[in-house]
């Protein structure tokens, strides 16, 4: 069967959506290991028994709902190419937000930066990629997640972050660091959308919290302090209505200029806030 029949018959069988078409090619170009500009200039490839096989088992997958990065094993962020699996989340592009505003926060010397919840090491990396001279930490409490994170930074070559196991904070050696990053589990459990799309297929513990989606926030925000040199910054990101509750915490922590950054959807995703106390922890 040549390309351009592959894709005519296919896209019945594929969820219905405005994105069909681009998951069907997406899946494609992975098989054949061909980019899409290949896909229109040859559409007229036979495709091998083999291929064909191949791409029927994913489509298939790809009907019950299953994301497409998933299927393909990558997702790009931050321009980066990066191996996903089923133990992290898929990185979202609004959460590059995150790394924006991460980036014009930090001074032009030479820092330290921790990323709570790593997952796939997307955070870390795509800021270690932007600023070289200074050193990232990732950490999660998911075994396979920090093995991915690793596995990510070698094979991009970025040797400016390490990543290790720990729950939040606790097997952190005592360090001061310059900024704290996190996108941690912020959505209710009884959250209808966790039936939706992508999120269902994705491991409940990287969403879910309980407090209406915001124990994960409270305990980070409440801690930070102790875990950053003065004037050092928080950043959270969040769901679209916490961040009223949000911004409470952080100010209640001791956090000043604290603000909110929308997503790309002009939502309220990313909450910030500088601590200009000493930490007593690590006195």
């Amino acid at each position: 069967m040549q390309i351009r029949h592959w894709l005519r018959d296919v896209l019945p069988l594929l969820p219905h959506s405005d994105s069909a078409k681009r998951d069907a090619e997406v899946i494609l170009s992975h098989v054949l290991d061909k980019p899409r500009s290949w896909l229109i200039a040859f559409d007229d490839y036979a495709l091998t028994i083999e291929q064909h096989s191949t791409l029927s088992e994913l489509i298939a997958r790809r009907g019950q709902g299953e994301p497409i990065a998933y299927l393909c094993g990558q997702r790009e962020f931050w321009s980066l190419p990066l191996t996903v699996s089923p133990a992290t989340l898929i990185p979202r592009p609004d959460t590059e937000v995150l790394v924006e505003q991460a980036l014009s926060l930090l001074p032009a010397t030479p820092v330290k930066v921790l990323d709570l919840g790593t997952g796939t090491g997307a955070i870390a990396l795509a800021l270690a990629s932007e600023r070289p001279e200074s050193h990232f930490i990732g950490v999660d409490r998911i075994p396979d997640a920090v093995d991915l994170a690793r596995g990510n930074a070698q094979r991009l070559a970025i040797e400016n972050c390490q990543f290790q196991l720990s729950h939040w904070f606790e097997a952190l050696s005592p360090i001061a660091f310059d900024m704290i990053v996190t996108n941690p589990p912020y959505i209710d459990a009884d959250d209808p959308h966790l039936t939706q799309g992508d999120v269902n297929f994705e491991p409940r513990s990287a969403l879910v919290a309980s407090q209406n989606g915001l124990a994960d926030l409270q305990l980070i925000i409440q801690q930070a302090s102790q875990w950053l040199a003065p004037g050092g910054w928080l950043l959270a990101e969040h769901g679209w209505q916490q961040h009223q509750h949000v911004q409470a915490l952080f100010i209640s922590a001791g956090f000043d200029a604290v603000a909110t950054r929308v997503d790309y959807g002009g939502n309220p995703r990313v909450t910030y806030g500088k601590f200009a106390q000493v930490s007593k922890k690590l006195l």
